[in-house]
């Protein structure tokens, strides 16, 4: 099969913010501003195009906890940053999710993802779609769905000029349904998108194993991002180690277990190479096997 036109216009120069969140919410926001500073002025890769955080990156991660820090969007303080910082620095922000406040719907709380275009415009908005519940004898046991509400639709959409991605949040890649849907017509993404937070025991187990699946699955670039380790802190220990894919399932970047900025470059000419030489991403055969996400008929929502 011949080189095919790529999904990714040109080389998306990246940013990941690994950072550990406190108790102080005014001192988190501080902490995300004085880091995307430094992760603009500091760049080892040149001019960059976007920066992404983690899950909860201005909150403990905690079920107890989340309501506490839960605010209305567009208008409380954390979106109301994110957009000045993209702004002032003319990158696109992923701003990793926060607990929201729905005042509409009842005061339920979602755990949201807002993605700021470079001039601090809201252009995604991804409610946690699949909620964190589980019990591991001898590991862990968290239950999201205590305070949180469900988010009920995929999110896609244009990255301005290089093209469209999808975006998940941490358990959300457990479901590969969503990067089918970002990654098949008629959105043809280049990149899954996803803040997360796997801890100390599932995180060893599948962070890089599930960024290699969803990479390999559907032929585009999975990006991580997780908070940093803080045992210092007590509480929810984060597994760290965000990282970044390319669609042949390699690790071309990833960071260790503290508070670190890491950069990666997404290669635009990868795409087509990895489609063309290994190419299922054409062969689907949905006469073979009945898939809603090849039928066009799956849930995406709009900012």
């Amino acid at each position: 099969m011949s080189v095919l036109k790529s999904p990714l216009s040109k080389a998306l120069k990246i940013a990941l913010i690994q950072l550990s969140a406190g108790s102080d919410k005014a001192a988190n926001l501080t902490k995300v501003t004085r880091l995307i500073d430094d992760a603009i002025t500091n760049s080892t890769i040149g001019a960059l195009d976007l920066v992404m955080l983690p899950e909860c990156f201005n909150s403990r991660y905690a079920v107890d906890q989340f309501r506490n820090y839960a605010e209305v969007i567009p208008s409380g303080e954390t979106t109301q940053l994110l957009s000045q910082l993209s702004k002032k620095h003319g990158v696109f922000i992923v701003g990793g999710s926060i607990p929201e406040l729905a005042p509409e719907e009842d005061n339920k709380i979602y755990n949201t993802s807002l993605t700021f275009d470079p001039n601090g415009k809201i252009i995604a908005k991804h409610r946690k779609v699949h909620l964190f519940d589980i019990d591991i004898p001898n590991g862990i046991t968290f239950k999201e769905s205590t305070t949180l509400s469900p988010g009920s639709k995929a999110t896609v959409f244009k990255l301005g000029e290089f093209g469209t991605v999808g975006l998940g949040i941490c358990y959300d890649i457990r479901f590969p349904e969503l990067a089918q849907i970002a990654s098949r017509s008629p959105h043809n993404s280049f990149a899954m998108f996803y803040p997360g937070a796997f801890n100390t025991t599932t995180g060893p187990l599948h962070w890089n194993l599930l960024a290699r699946s969803r990479a390999v699955d559907n032929e585009v670039f999975t990006v991580l991002c997780s908070p940093a380790r803080d045992v210092a802190g007590g509480g929810y220990q984060a597994y760290g180690h965000s990282l970044v894919c390319d669609p042949f399932g390699k690790i071309i970047a990833e960071a260790g277990e503290g508070e670190e900025i890491l950069y990666a470059e997404l290669d635009e000419k990868l795409l087509p190479q990895a489609r063309s030489s290994i190419p299922v991403h054409y062969q689907r055969k949905f006469d073979v096997y009945e898939d809603f996400v090849g039928k066009g008929n799956a849930k995406v929502s709009d900012v």
